[in-house]
């Protein structure tokens, strides 16, 4: 029996020249007060994430709180010094209610101003793009982002939720290497595995985030067939390893060659310290398999 390579512990964040942990810390639901804030921060650090990845959209219930999520790591940050150059930040913009998405020149602009002054830095290691917007062409994209690495305010660029298309054609107007996507991957959703992303990404040398990778908690909390079934087999892999089967999910996409990270979106220290079990999981390519075929629902040609 061989297994697939362990991932390694850490990466390059594509041609950036920037390290970050083979896992990252999401903030979508961060709330609370900044010394919660500065907790679970210390929480990831000593499980060895130092990628924290947050967006201007967290913290918006449909009415009010957009930018809280920053604004929240920021008073984290300015409360304990030191603790900022320990991190590796990614934000994301795009997104202004109420409209769906907005990505020209003048509005990213105005988003990466923004999210640098709710989070206290001048600068951040990643600036994502939301959502693509249909209706700005890439060379509007490309002023915006390449007026802000230029100055320095973000030191890469990614992107978040687009298509193989969109990022090829994006990265024909931007000067700046995309160095990251960040789609949907998990167990139960294998969209990016069939689709060509992944295979795109390592042609391009870009990092991939995975977002959900749990499967929106279904994975912990299976109801129907299908997701019981891959539950079952992410069971044994867990007992085999001595990890929980969440971590064993977060493993099975990062056996990917394409290296995925996993984005943890757990607000519970103990949680966060638990996901870095994944590092301790290996994989045959018989077991890898077997849980893509009970996903899939039918077997490989």
């Amino acid at each position: 029996m061989t297994y697939l390579p362990s991932p390694a512990a850490r990466r390059q964040l594509g041609k950036s020249g920037i390290e970050v942990s083979a896992l990252a810390w999401g903030n979508w639901r961060m709330e609370g007060e900044a010394a919660d804030a500065v907790r679970l921060l210390h929480a990831a650090l000593d499980a060895g994430i130092d990628f924290v990845d947050t967006a201007d959209i967290y913290g918006f219930n449909g009415t009010d709180g957009f930018g809280d999520a920053e604004a929240l790591l920021g008073k984290a940050l300015a409360s304990e010094p030191g603790l900022r150059e320990k991190l590796v930040i990614a934000t994301k913009g795009g997104i202004m209610p109420p409209l769906p998405y907005d990505s020209s020149a003048e509005y990213l602009t105005s988003a990466i101003d923004a999210s640098l002054t709710r989070l206290g830095t001048d600068t951040v290691e990643l600036w994502q793009i939301h959502r693509p917007d249909i209706l700005t062409h890439p060379s509007e994209i490309a002023k915006a982002v390449e007026a802000a690495h230029k100055a320095g305010k973000i030191r890469s660029f990614g992107v978040s939720n687009f298509t193989v298309s969109q990022i090829a054609t994006l990265q024909q107007f931007v000067n700046v290497p995309i160095v990251s996507t960040q789609p949907e991957i998990s167990a139960l959703r294998l969209d990016t595995i069939e689709n060509g992303e992944l295979d795109q990404a390592i042609a391009m040398d870009m990092a991939v985030l995975a977002w959900s990778p749990l499967g929106g908690g279904r994975i912990a909390n299976p109801e129907d067939a299908r997701t019981k079934e891959v539950a079952a087999l992410l069971d044994q892999t867990a007992e085999e390893f001595g990890v929980s089967r969440t971590a064993a999910a977060y493993s099975w996409i990062m056996a990917h060659p394409a290296r995925v990270i996993p984005i943890v979106g757990s607000q519970k220290a103990d949680r966060i310290a638990e996901a870095t079990d994944a590092l301790k999981v290996r994989w045959t390519r018989a077991s890898w398999y077997a849980v893509l075929v009970a996903s899939k629902g039918e077997p490989l040609p």
